[in-house]
């Protein structure tokens, strides 16, 4: 019937009969494990004596030569990418020299149609006879120097260690294999009956097969055996206690030493002392973070880097069956200071711990009242939402005592009154009548399918018996409503953040509250660092006065222009357009004629031409039109016949948000050929001035025209890189991944590129679906090829310079996508004859945890911005909180309306244009005011910011594919990932506008 989640797969058996247990120890959250001690019964213990004076030194690895410019292909097969320690400490290999690149595809350069994975694969061949080193950019300069000094504090809290602190690495091996929650109980014991043998110390232990120790233990080898209570699951391994009428579970501990190591090399790096191309030294660092995660793991809930406890203010219910805790990010950098403990003020989701049936009630719109009508079925598509809702859920049982906890899998084919399994003796038995014998409950929801809990055999759980078990992080797709309370739980201005991360590192959970720190020798700072950072001045601006050139210098608090006086820079005439309604009552599709002549004057006052004749008249449509798709394209396809297959723009009026709007977008742009501007009836009815005017700079956008641009081009910005006549292209790429329940749907990966110059404020995108979760971008030289192509059509000449910003790359993952992306760079490159253009990599990271503080001790601050207020635009950090060697800065360039701005952190990974920091600084920060959807700088350089939009946009093309998705997901056993489905082509017309914004 039921099957515990941490029981041996080997020995899963479906009992017939399940047991009463009482007084077992829980894995997750039970109140009694330090009471239960003298119901643990040791059996034994061993040790092996054979000494350490033979365990082998790892090897030493060849010297890394820095060069200026090297190209590495992927690693060797046997690579492993997973490795701790070292990541970052392999040789790498390198392609062949640029020129022996030119030679390989000058011969072909005219044959743009060959097949560019020929050129990788030989490529890839020719790279392993040339082993070069490859590094990472290092800072070129001491850091910036252009901008107002001002005075901050980071959250970042100083750590000093003692270098000659040995730490010693064992490895762990516990068998069978528990949950994680149980091999914390498991090191706790060991802890508390065998501290002779681990010599008194206090180890910490990360969870799974790693423990570190700041004394070295009695014996190299030490084997022992640990028992604790757990509930039976039908294990050979269990011993059962007449007396208490419980069980207990034995657990064989295999404690190795792997290696001992101290702090010196991790200090002679920090120091800049010795070869300054050396990697960072990652054992000693990840032991450090072990050890300062170990207190609070034992007295939080944890997600990833982050932990949650209600100490920090208890949980909120946000409805859907979700609450929201309160919590903390932490994490050990290496920075220009030394090493430094970065906290942070956290907020996530969770499921609420309530029973399955109410869950479902809170959780579905559907269900909402069905423990009032009990007798209720489910249709074919309810079902699939409640499998989507309930998979992957750990549950607990209530009909019974017991602490065993059980993952969903699926729900059953059939509903819970015809369902009947097969007993220990082959009987066959009904549901309902077991649930009635054995433990006088009658079943009341028996036309509700039951929980499946196993993937490989029949295990069935009626649903109103189960309760959802606490601490387990919200998955799903959070609605509007749930995003909104989320967000505001955590939009702390910046004092009263400061504030609750300062109580953090000083509390009773947070990461100075154990006494692990004294062991292993270090001190932490209570203290924010204390820092100078600089204020960019901003740029002047060039917009459009009837036909005349109008500058503007951003002299507003928040850098904010309006456009009352002006006109966009470049306006657009929209000849040809069309105004399609879904829904809306009749009061609301009556203010359409208004809303029409509203937006044409809007458009006039900012220089855009809109016709006010539409090509038909205004159609309207009933809102389920949106479900059609066939429907929507006759009629979308009827007002593109009505202007001679030449319509610009259709503009779409809905009464609610609705998920056909991704149909809608795909049709208009792979079928038609049609730009689409979407809005809701609600702001219609607003008659807002600012709404009308942001409407018309998406469109003029959308069909060509241009907000915005810098008075002063980067030819006269930065003249020792940028020439009027030799133009350079600004690149971001992008991969969007599916939701976390999506174990199939492919992800999708976009590239933008500017193609004029000097202003450089227009893109073209390309996007491609690719493998599930990949990072890396697989077509990458194909859409870059492309892109280039473009911009030669335009400017009849190719980029001198490629500056390539490239979102989402978690640290772990820089060199990786650095050497296979920069590869295919290079591989679009060289279609092009005796092209190789020098090219800057940046990494663009908005997800981190750094914030900036205006300091208190600054008095010139006092009369320019009150404390609680966030920093000023232009903001940027590149000293004390940066890379100890490499060439990275922070930068804020927007400003922070609510809650506590968030300054975004580039990483330069490769720089052969040789960007000093001022240059690099002043080039992002300017191009922030290049965005053509607002009149203000926006936080994220534009080409990264245009590469998110255009591949949210892909994922819209994809969306068709859902119902197939749930189809698959509901199969006990987990069928092979489907091949990637390709999207759709894009129209010609389409491709050359910024469609996606």
């Amino acid at each position: 019937m039921e099957e515990t989640e941490e029981s041996n797969n080997k020995s899963k058996k479906c009992n017939s009969k399940p047991r009463s247990v009482k007084g077992c120890a829980n894995n997750n959250n039970n109140p009694h494990n330090n009471s239960n001690n003298n119901r643990y019964i040791a059996f034994g213990f061993r040790s092996n004596q054979n000494q350490y004076q033979t365990y082998p030194a790892l090897l030493p690895l060849p010297p890394t030569i820095p060069l200026q410019v090297a190209v590495a292909p992927p690693f060797p097969q046997n690579h492993n990418f997973t490795s701790r320690t070292l990541l970052q400490n392999q040789p790498f290999l390198a392609t062949p020299s640029d020129s022996q690149v030119q030679n390989f595809t000058a011969s072909k350069v005219l044959q743009r149609q060959n097949d560019v994975s020929k050129q990788k694969d030989l490529l890839r061949v020719k790279a392993t006879t040339s082993p070069e080193s490859f590094v990472v950019a290092r800072r070129p300069d001491s850091g910036g120097v252009e901008g107002k000094v001002i005075s901050l504090l980071a959250n970042h809290f100083l750590v000093k260690f003692d270098p000659s602190q040995k730490i010693f690495h064992y490895d762990v091996e516990i068998s069978p294999h528990p949950s994680k929650e149980v091999a914390r109980l498991i090191k706790q014991k060991l802890v508390e009956e065998h501290s002779v043998v681990l010599s008194g110390a206090l180890p910490v232990y990360d969870g799974g097969r790693t423990i570190y120790s700041p004394i070295e233990f009695q014996n190299n080898k030490i084997e022992c055996y640990i028992s604790l209570p757990i509930p039976s699951s039908g294990n050979k391994s269990m011993v059962k206690l007449q007396k208490e009428g419980q069980q207990i579970k034995i657990f064989r501990v295999n404690i190795k030493l792997i290696s001992k190591f101290d702090g010196k090399e991790l200090s002679s790096y920090l120091n800049k002392e010795g070869d300054g191309w050396s990697p960072l030294p990652q054992e000693y660092l990840h032991a450090l973070d072990v050890m300062l995660r170990e207190s609070p793991t034992e007295k939080c809930i944890t997600a990833g880097r982050s932990f949650y406890s209600s100490y920090m203010g208890g949980e909120k219910d946000i409805g859907g069956g979700a609450v929201a805790l309160r919590g903390f990010f932490q994490s050990l950098r290496p920075t220009q200071q030394g090493l430094a403990l970065n906290v942070d003020f956290s907020v996530t989701a969770f499921h609420e711990s309530i029973g399955v049936i109410p869950y479902l009630e809170k959780r579905l719109d559907f269900l909402r009242d069905i423990s009032q009508r009990k007798t209720k079925g489910l249709i074919d598509e309810e079902k699939k939402e409640v499998e989507k809702a309930l998979k992957n859920i750990r549950v607990f049982v209530c009909h019974r005592e017991t602490v065993q906890r059980y993952r969903i899998c699926s729900l059953t084919e059939e509903v819970t009154e015809n369902l009947c399994f097969q007993d220990r003796d082959g009987k066959i038995l009904r549901i309902v009548n077991y649930f009635k014998d054995h433990y006088n409950y009658d079943i009341q929801y028996r036309n509700l399918p039951c929980l499946q809990i196993s993937r490989s055999k029949p295990c069935y759980l009626p649903m109103e018996l189960c309760m959802i078990c606490e601490g387990q992080k919200f998955l799903g797709k959070l609605s509007d409503d749930q995003t909104a309370r989320i967000l505001k739980m955590g939009c702390q201005r910046p004092r009263e953040r400061k504030a609750i991360i300062d109580g953090v590192v000083t509390g009773s959970v947070g990461p100075t509250s154990g006494n692990h720190a004294r062991d292993f020798k270090l001190q932490i700072s209570r203290e924010m660092t204390q820092l100078y950072g600089r204020i960019l001045q901003p740029p002047k601006l060039k917009l459009g006065d009837r036909g005349l050139v109008r500058d503007l210098i951003p002299s507003r608090h928040d850098r904010q222009w309006n456009l009352l006086d002006s006109h966009v820079f470049e306006g657009t005439r929209v000849e040809r357009w069309a105004l399609m309604s879904f829904g809306g009552t009749s009061d609301q599709k009556s203010n359409i004629p208004k809303f029409i002549n509203q937006l044409c004057q809007r458009c006039e006052q900012l220089g855009i031409f809109l016709n006010k004749n539409t090509v038909l008249n205004p159609q309207f449509e009933p809102m389920h039109l949106l479900n059609n798709v066939k429907h929507l394209e006759t009629k979308l396809k009827k007002l593109h016949r009505a202007s001679f297959n030449n319509l610009q723009l259709v503009i779409c009026v809905m009464e609610r948000k609705h998920k056909g709007y991704a149909d809608l977008k795909r049709i208009a742009e792979t079928n038609i050929g049609v730009v689409t501007q979407c809005c809701l009836y609600p702001n219609l009815g607003k008659h807002s001035s600012q709404f009308l005017a942001n409407l018309a700079l998406k469109i003029n956008a959308k069909v060509g025209g241009c907000t915005v641009a810098l008075y002063n081009s980067f030819p006269s910005q930065i003249p020792r890189l940028f020439k009027h006549d030799g133009p350079a292209i600004f690149m971001g790429a992008d991969v969007t991944h599916p939701h976390p329940l999506d174990d199939s749907s492919p992800s999708v990966a976009a590239v933008v590129g500017s193609v004029n110059w000097p202003a450089a404020n227009k893109y073209v995108s390309r996007m491609r679906s690719q493998t599930h979760r990949q990072e890396i971008i697989q077509d990458l030289s194909t859409m870059l090829g492309e892109i280039l192509d473009d911009f030669y059509e335009e400017l009849l000449k190719l980029p001198e310079r490629i500056i390539f910003f490239r979102d989402g790359v978690s640290e772990t993952q820089f060199l990786k996508v650095l050497k296979e992306e920069l590869q295919a760079i290079r591989v679009a490159c060289s279609r092009f004859p005796g092209y190789k253009p020098p090219i800057t990599f940046v990494v663009v990271q908005k997800r981190h945890h750094t914030r900036l503080f205006p300091c208190e001790l600054d008095p010139s601050s006092t009369r320019n911005q009150f404390f609680n207020e966030n920093i000023a635009p232009g903001t940027v950090v590149d000293s004390v909180i940066t890379h100890p060697r490499e060439f990275d800065f922070y930068l804020c360039s927007h400003w922070g309306v609510k809650g506590t701005s968030r300054p975004i952190h580039y990483h330069v990974l490769w720089d052969e244009n040789q960007f000093t920091s001022d240059e690099l600084q002043k080039l992002v920060y300017n191009l922030c005011y290049t965005f053509v959807r607002c009149t203000k700088p926006i936080s994220l350089v534009p080409p990264a910011y245009y590469a998110h939009l255009a591949a949210y946009r892909g994922r819209l093309y994809l969306e068709r594919s859902d119902s197939a998705t749930l189809t698959r997901s509901s199969n006990i056993s987990r069928p092979a990932p489907p091949k990637t489905t390709p999207l759709p082509k894009l129209t010609e017309n389409i491709k050359k506008l910024m469609f996606y914004c």
